[in-house]
């Protein structure tokens, strides 16, 4: 424990952002990769529809996620902050309360999924011919739901007790997994939407049941019973950290409703037609929530060496993390905006065949809609910065900049002027919005630590 901590506090900030960024970064592509995987094979073997399908199916995934961040972020966050502060002894509780609120909360989101499973997927937009789809898709998955959450939030608790590698190797297992049983249930099998779906909840259980066994021999304290038993204070704080991360992501599904509707109603009035705008904004944003996952797995690499040393009041580290990080990301993001300018249509073909107006709105949608995608990793890095130094509140605010406060009133107006076209538009806006007053932000909390660096 006292190696792990001095390493935090005074190895090179771009060492420790190998160790935790890089297995944090396969970790998230994982997680993007089990939507991206069950696309093509869909696509392929499904068809239009099922794309279509997949995209109304998105936000009870991102629920999920927000969950997991909620718990996990929230608990690995306070868990390497009490850490620093020296205070082992509470240290344990904020990773044992994580994984039971992990669990419960995956068994609730399961169930009311499960019960008012047609009205949801109604009012997510589902048209009439895309519902019976959706309906086989989303039944299967709900009972992978509690193994989602469980897999994805205790992975973050694993990082925090200095095993990135683990976390990734958990997070790898069941891509792997549901890599192999899509590719035999869809293509072999026939299964369709109930195959793929039951290939992703296989993988989510091996997943989660890696995390399970890891926490028997959590290393940097030891956990017990006592530590597992719910704590309405230690889980009040791990929500008040975590809500930032859970916001975003809550923002991503209420965003992805919203823009659902408005296609579907949006895309009858034009010569798209219903589920063809559907189908492609389905792809276009599970391939940019590839280059999202990197960003955000930078983001959550930063997290233990920002929360520990913000912690120890070295405030320099602090910066230099969060520097590397947006710099990394940067780049990352700029490669991507040349690859969905340059390359739409090849995307959209590796998700199966479509007609040529499915094909001229592909790519309409990567080349307008993600436009600022080069300044898109700056907001989710500065949200989880302002999380990990124990700042919930200015975190909170600024997960919901971009699709909240921005995207939304914005997608509401622009279609009453130029129609679907409108939508379009509507993505590069709030882009730039938030990363204004994301930049804004950090460069006032930067003049705050100074003064604080002064007087320690």
């Amino acid at each position: 424990m006292e190696e792990k901590d001095t390493s935090l506090g005074s190895a090179p900030v771009s060492k420790l952002m190998v160790k935790f960024a890089i297995p944090s970064i396969i970790g998230m592509l994982v997680g993007a990769l089990y939507n991206i995987v069950d696309q093509l094979f869909i696509g392929h073997g499904v068809g239009t529809n099922g794309n279509a399908a997949t995209n109304i199916a998105f936000p009870f995934t991102t629920a999920c996620m927000a969950v997991a961040l909620l718990l996990g972020i929230g608990g690995a966050s306070c868990f390497n902050l009490t850490m620093g502060r020296g205070n082992s002894k509470r240290a344990g509780y904020f990773a044992g309360n994580s994984i039971t609120m992990l669990t419960a909360s995956g068994i609730v989101i399961s169930a009311i999924t499960i019960i008012f499973l047609t009205p949801l997927l109604k009012f997510f937009g589902s048209p009439d011919d895309v519902l019976p789809y959706a309906q086989d898709y989303v039944f299967v998955s709900a009972f992978g739901f509690p193994f989602l959450i469980l897999g994805t939030g205790g992975g973050h608790i694993i990082r925090a007790d200095g095993s990135p590698r683990m976390t990734m190797i958990c997070n790898l297992t069941g891509a792997v997994i549901n890599t192999i049983l899509d590719a035999v249930f869809v293509l072999v099998l026939d299964w369709g939407m109930k195959g793929a779906a039951a290939a992703t909840v296989i993988g989510q259980v091996v997943s989660a049941v890696m995390v399970i066994v890891y926490m028997r021999n959590f290393k940097t304290v030891p956990l017990s019973v006592k530590h597992y038993i719910p704590n309405f204070k230690i889980i009040k704080q791990i929500s008040a950290i975590g809500m930032a991360s859970c916001f975003n992501q809550l923002a991503i599904a209420i965003v992805q409703i919203v823009l659902n509707n408005s296609l579907k109603h949006y895309g009858k009035l034009s010569a798209y037609g219903e589920s063809e705008p559907l189908a492609c904004a389905g792809i276009v944003m599970k391939v940019n929530m590839i280059i999202f996952s990197i960003v955000i797995g930078l983001a959550q690499g930063t997290q233990p060496i920002e929360s520990f040393n913000y912690g120890a009041k070295k405030y320099d580290r602090v910066k230099k993390a969060y520097w590397l990080a947006t710099i990394t990301a940067g780049i990352i993001s700029i490669t991507a905006f040349f690859a969905f300018q340059l390359f739409p249509r090849q995307i959209l073909s590796l998700f199966g065949t479509g007609s040529e107006s499915y094909f001229e709105f592909g790519a309409r949608f990567f080349r307008i809609f993600l436009f600022f995608t080069w300044l898109n990793c700056i907001q989710p890095i500065t949200s989880t910065f302002f999380t990990s130094i124990g700042k919930p509140i200015k975190g909170v605010f600024l997960s919901l900049t971009r699709q909240i406060i921005f995207f939304i009133p914005i997608l509401l107006i622009m279609p009453l002027f130029f129609g679907i076209d409108g939508i379009l538009y509507t993505g590069p806006i709030a882009d730039l919005m938030s990363a204004v007053v994301a930049v804004l932000m950090a460069l006032y909390e930067f003049k705050v630590m100074k003064k604080l660096s002064e007087s320690v």
